[in-house]
């Protein structure tokens, strides 16, 4: 019973370590700026849409008619 308890202790220390890093330096920021925003944008500005200077100004619906 005693060694499975240090193992749950060994892992919990270890999991605590990896995380003080990860928070510490801010690698997860990091990861979000460098490598996930690059390709979200990318993905994003390829999607088609619909361009909305050309639709007729009698077209467009009043937005304040609900209020």
């Amino acid at each position: 019973m005693k060694k499975f308890i240090f193992t749950i202790i060994k892992i919990a220390a270890i999991l605590y370590g990896i995380l003080f890093l990860i928070f510490f330096f801010d690698l997860d920021g990091k990861l979000l700026y460098y490598f996930w925003e690059p390709n979200a944008v990318a993905h994003f500005d390829k999607m088609k849409r619909k361009d909305n200077t050309k639709t007729p100004y009698s077209q467009k619906k009043n937005v304040s008619e609900n209020f």
